[in-house]
């Protein structure tokens, strides 16, 4: 553990035990600092249990609303919120000098499935290609009994119904990071269809959900169907969820051990966290340089809370706020990392951590560093 690490804890512990010494606490008489943030619903679990954590070490409030990548990057860009929160980087159109990205958890999204009839165990993960996902949502594999499906899915006999593709209504980091792998995948996909946070869906037989929880409920809701979520939500909502075939042609049951072997791989050449990402790649997108580990799930991304380099920009903002918000984000991508597992999401790699100590470093209020060590 570095001294810079626990020189921060040092002075969070001291705030929070001694009420009015330090400015991340109330003080009698004082108004509560409140932070707002919004943004993408695939880490929304792991930031309200952050809030909730950091709440009750330092009496700061920290209020996050999981509305979609696509809303975070438009309030962040507005300045309406403290923080954004988007699952893919900020593109080449949205990032501009003085924006930070800071990679907060490495999560997966998972193929969820809910079928009348599975036989002969209901409980069995089923197998998925990408090339198979693409189908199903492009709707050339239309029942789950279509010869694509039953070939990589031996001994389980499914039925012949109509298969229900589920996705987001919204403006979404989650698609993004779906579509982007369906479009590694499948040069139909590719073509016809692309990447990004909206597409235009296939207008007719499909289901919209609004959020990760929107799909969730729509899987659970339509038999049948199929949708894709951050692995908690599936595990929190006992949804069946299927296995990927990884670039090893191996089908990979998402669980924190394949997600970390993804994100170890994906970790190394990073750029600076005030510089842009828009061209960091997705994990899926690494089979071309032939490092990717035979046990990683594909479907694997991290995501990330983006905020201004100078926070006085932002209107209402005040020294004692900014100092709250750059210590919460401090002690997320440290302490808060141990609240990783138990939600399915896996910790940041050594590596990455560094990268988000140096950006927070970078982060002032009117010119005047906020993460000190004196």
């Amino acid at each position: 553990m570095n001294y810079k690490y626990l020189a921060v804890i040092e002075t969070i512990a001291i705030i929070a035990l001694v009420a009015g010494v330090g400015i991340l606490v109330t003080a009698p008489g004082q108004q509560t600092i409140t932070i707002s943030g919004t943004g993408a619903t695939f880490p929304a679990p792991l930031y309200q249990k952050w809030s909730a954590a950091y709440q009750n070490i330092t009496g700061v409030k920290v209020n996050y609303q999981g509305i979609g990548s696509g809303g975070g990057i438009t309030q962040f860009k507005a300045k309406s919120v403290d923080f954004g929160a988007t699952d893919p980087p900020m593109g080449a159109s949205d990032w501009a000098a003085g924006d930070l990205n800071i990679p907060t958890c490495i999560g997966g999204v998972v193929i969820v499935y809910h079928i009348s009839g599975l036989l002969p165990n209901a409980n069995a993960k089923l197998n998925f290609t990408g090339a198979v996902i693409a189908g199903i949502y492009e709707q050339n594999i239309t029942h789950w009994n279509d010869a694509a499906i039953t070939a990589i899915n031996p001994g389980v006999t499914l039925p012949n119904t109509v298969i229900v593709p589920v996705h987001r209504s919204d403006s979404s980091g989650t698609t993004q990071v779906f579509t982007s792998f369906l479009s590694n995948e499948s040069s139909d996909w590719k073509t016809h269809y692309g990447e990004g946070k909206v597409i235009s869906w296939p207008s007719t037989g499909e289901v919209g959900g609004s959020g990760n929880p929107g799909v969730a409920a729509a899987v659970q809701l339509n038999d049948n169907s199929i949708g894709y979520v951050e692995l908690t939500y599936a595990l929190s909502n006992n949804i069946s969820y299927g296995k990927v075939q990884n670039a090893a042609g191996k089908f990979i049951d998402p669980s924190l051990t394949s997600l970390q072997a993804a994100a170890n791989a994906w970790s190394f050449n990073l750029p600076a966290g005030n510089e842009s990402w828009a061209n960091v790649p997705s994990f899926f997108s690494l089979r071309a340089t032939g490092v990717v580990p035979d046990d990683a799930y594909p479907i694997t991304n991290p995501t990330y809370i983006i905020v201004y380099q100078d926070l006085s920009v932002i209107s209402g903002m005040t020294l004692a706020k900014a100092k709250a918000l750059a210590y919460f984000l401090w002690w997320g991508v440290h302490d808060g990392q141990n609240y990783c597992a138990s939600l399915s999401y896996v910790k940041l790699p050594a590596s990455v951590v560094q990268i988000d100590e140096a950006t927070l470093e970078m982060v002032t209020f009117s010119g005047t560093p906020l993460i000190t060590w004196s």
